[in-house]
């Protein structure tokens, strides 16, 4: 399934894309939200499915209405730093042999055609574009990376914007640079994971005014996404609703050679990921 939440900002009601891939369909009438409590309860899941099988669910009236964020009330989002091979090479950075992890605050994140702020004083905005991975089930001390995967209820885009000098010339750790306003659009959709039979075969590919920038796949990833779960379990305890940020593939401003194309405002970003819908979004100042 393709779950959505459609409407103004704080007042997102969920949907579902049919399988036509244009027509929305209202999930209000089944559920409240699609949050953490939903995908941790198969039988509301098997609801919504049954309905959308039967034709049950109605139309929701409102073509052009503002998609937000797929998921809401996250708990937490954890981030993996330098996961692909390509984007670690382009940066000079040693391959980890362990995942980076660096966090996200929930706030950071808006729906995915949202605008996106550049901070004040900001000079190098950049793009990522990351495959999200969003959790089902209580995950802790997992054994195996297999174990991970039958934790994941679905998958994302994300746009893990980053401002590199807050990042990485002030001191401390990345979160200065990771947590500004607007750092975390999300979605369109929240694509439950019987329909990506495998998250590391997906190419994801990002644009700056057309022009394209990151053009990649999740096979390059150091640490797959069992892995990855399976890896965090161990120093946290992930819950139903948590978001997992993968990592990026090669192709940020940050690996280009000076004058290095960080985001202005008036600039447009354009990211995708294979089966799991497109972003798009204007920058402005904040």
């Amino acid at each position: 399934m393709k779950l959505l939440r459609v409407g103004t900002a704080g007042a997102e009601r969920p949907a579902l894309l049919d399988q036509d891939g244009t027509t929305l369909r209202d999930l209000s009438g089944l559920v409240t939200d699609i949050d953490g409590a939903l995908l941790a309860d198969d039988t509301a899941l098997d609801r919504i499915r049954a309905a959308a099988a039967a034709g049950e669910l109605p139309v929701l009236d409102g073509p052009g209405q503002r998609v937000g964020p797929p998921l809401a009330r996250i708990g937490k989002i954890v981030c993996i730093g330098l996961n692909y091979h390509d984007h670690a090479a382009e940066t000079g950075a040693e391959i980890p042999a362990e995942p980076i992890i660096f966090f996200k605050a929930p706030d950071t994140v808006v729906g995915p055609d949202d605008t996106v702020l550049v901070p004040r004083g900001s000079v190098k905005t950049d793009w990522e574009v990351e495959l999200a991975v969003v959790i089902g089930r209580t995950a802790r001390y997992l054994d195996s990376a297999a174990e991970g995967l039958a934790h994941v209820a679905g998958y994302a885009v994300s746009h893990d914007v980053s401002e590199r000098e807050f990042q990485i010339e002030r001191g401390g750790t990345w979160d200065k640079g990771k947590n500004c306003e607007t750092f975390n659009p999300l979605g369109p959709w929240l694509v439950t994971a019987d329909e990506v039979p495998d998250p590391q075969a997906l190419a994801l590919r990002l644009r700056v005014n057309g022009e394209l920038k990151q053009d990649g796949t999740t096979a390059e990833q150091i640490f797959g996404v069992g892995e990855v779960v399976r890896y965090v379990s161990q120093f946290m305890t992930l819950y139903p609703g948590d978001v997992i940020n993968t990592g990026t593939p090669a192709g940020v401003a940050l690996g280009k050679p000076e004058p290095k194309p960080y985001l202005r405002a008036g600039d447009v970003v354009e990211l995708e990921i294979e089966g799991l819908g497109r972003q798009r979004q204007e920058l402005k100042d904040a």
